[in-house]
């Protein structure tokens, strides 16, 4: 596992070192080597003993199966030639492979890929769309937190035609902890407590990641106004999406039931009942409710998941376990956590 000293990296030592079928071979930090990994984060304390080591293409592919990059963009494009090159399979957490605009992604990450030949090879790892692709990757770009729940929200009236694609809303607020770990002013307690803002909304680096998913459900370009919130939360995110049906008598309960019934990790909730982000803490599950608005001849979507669980690391996980041919639900059964 190539980097760990952030939220998600956290968040996927916890399920990998849990996980019945996984051996933590290598973890890796250029900033922590030699720091033992539950003195960096202490509720590993009597449950691994493995110290940081710095990162070293050739060891990880002695020592793995399976690499993880949990690291921020624009690290896991200049080692992934060389662990491809020695047939290691790689799950990358970080937005370096996720998009195959490559002009569009240096656009938004501001730098020039270093390996724009792999993009086309990449898997984009959404279970829910993806899972036969996912089996065979050798290299898996995992979604993004915000990405998954707009994707899953939107997905089943997008594939069926069922919505005008040319006004799209999505409005999602996700908890602090998909800021990173970073120290910033704005992150800070005292800033983020009782309070509720809006963040990059003339455009926010999941907007094309998002637009890509959609444009292939919809086998058309869609129009999405895409408006990021953070809560005063730790972990979470809930998105509400707006869209126009084309027949407001549409049976959406029934699309959306059908659509997610062998999803072992979306939940499609009762006409009526709005999901929660606390029903899905710690979670990998995703929760849907649909709510159509006939004053408005609005269509109505809200999503939740846990943006360090489905929307990271537990989707990582899943993946994982699909490409490898076991449950896909392994060490991913937590009930959420409440209070």
């Amino acid at each position: 596992m190539i980097g760990a000293t952030g939220y998600t990296g956290s968040e996927l030592l916890r399920l990998l070192l849990r996980h019945p079928e996984v051996e933590l071979a290598m973890v890796t930090s250029r900033a922590e080597v030699g720091v033992a990994l539950a003195d960096y984060w202490p509720n590993l304390r009597g449950i691994c003993d493995l110290a940081f080591t710095a990162p070293d293409a050739a060891q990880l592919a002695t020592a793995c199966d399976v690499v993880y990059f949990a690291t921020p963009h624009a690290v896991s494009m200049h080692m992934m030639r060389e662990l491809l090159a020695k047939d290691v399979r790689v799950i990358d957490l970080s937005a370096d492979f996720r998009l195959q605009d490559i002009p569009e992604w240096e656009q938004w990450y501001g730098v020039k890929h270093a390996c724009p030949d792999l993009v086309a090879d990449a898997v984009y790892g959404l279970p829910e769309v993806n899972r036969e692709l996912i089996r065979d990757a050798k290299l898996l770009a995992c979604p993004g937190c915000y990405p998954t729940s707009v994707q899953l929200g939107f997905l089943p009236l997008l594939e069926n035609d069922l919505i005008d694609t040319d006004d799209l809303i999505a409005n999602a607020a996700s908890g602090v902890s998909g800021a990173g770990r970073q120290a910033k002013v704005a992150n800070l307690y005292t800033e983020v407590g009782d309070n509720f803002k809006a963040y990059a909304v003339a455009g926010h680096r999941h907007l094309p990641e998002i637009e890509q998913g959609l444009n292939a459900a919809a086998k058309s370009k869609v129009n999405l106004t895409f408006v990021p919130h953070l809560l005063p939360i730790i972990r979470g995110i809930h998105a509400t999406l707006y869209c126009k049906p084309k027949d407001m008598q549409t049976d959406f309960q029934a699309v959306f039931e059908q659509r997610y019934q062998h999803e072992p990790f979306v939940d499609v909730l009762p006409q009526g009942v709005y999901p929660e982000t606390r029903s899905v803490q710690g979670s990998n599950q995703c929760r849907i409710s649909i709510q159509p608005v006939p004053a408005s001849d609005r269509l109505v979507i809200m999503v939740v998941e846990d943006n360090l669980t489905k929307g990271a690391a537990g989707q990582a996980v899943q993946a994982m376990n699909i490409m490898y041919g076991i449950d896909e639900t392994l060490g991913l059964r937590d009930i959420a956590l409440i209070p």
